[in-house]
């Protein structure tokens, strides 16, 4: 393995009672249904997907967020029940609004623009994936079955963008970019 890169990804975090009941219901498909893939990150919200970066130029990645963060104030994040991408993928849904929209496009820019970090060119979906990888295709049709209908709603303001480093087993949490203090 190349130590002189690390994979990184940059997301949107819940406050900690959200986090709570989201990693609940991973925990529970962990149990019932034998998909444990999602509880190796914390729930979180994708605005860029995986990247490789030199781990020497760790501080240019973390300067360059900390500029990009300096203008944007919270952004208000409504989650809204279950969906899913057949035949693996189950997450809350999280509503498409233009300030998350908007905060995800200018982020994707930044990053080409100034870090020339690729952009996977798909399009936006925010979630939050509570099964994935490792659901089996009987275990998702099982599962979807009965979250179809299940009710999870929360709204919150997103404060930070969050920097998760692979640690070769797992996203943990690397930095916090606290977004504009509005009061």
């Amino acid at each position: 393995m190349d130590t002189s890169q690390s994979r990184f990804f940059i997301a949107l975090l819940p406050p900690q009672p959200i986090l709570d009941q989201a990693n609940h219901i991973k925990q529970y498909f962990a149990d019932r249904y034998n998909s444990r893939s999602a509880q190796k990150s914390p729930p979180h919200i994708t605005l860029q997907p995986p990247f490789l970066w030199e781990n020497q130029q760790i501080s240019t990645l973390k300067q360059s967020l900390e500029s990009f963060v300096a203008s944007i104030k919270p952004i208000p994040i409504t989650l809204n029940n279950y969906a899913a991408f057949p035949p693996r993928v189950i997450y809350i849904n999280v509503l498409k609004t233009s300030e998350l929209l908007t905060l995800q496009t200018d982020l994707i820019s930044h990053l080409h623009t100034h870090l020339h970090i690729p952009s996977d060119n798909r399009p936006f979906t925010p979630h939050m994936t509570v099964a994935f990888r490792d659901l089996t295709k009987a275990n998702f049709h099982l599962a979807w079955s009965e979250f179809i209908h299940r009710s999870f709603e929360f709204e919150f303001f997103a404060t930070s963008l969050t920097l998760l480093r692979h640690n070769g087993q797992r996203w943990l949490v690397d930095t916090e970019f606290p977004f504009l203090e509005v009061f």
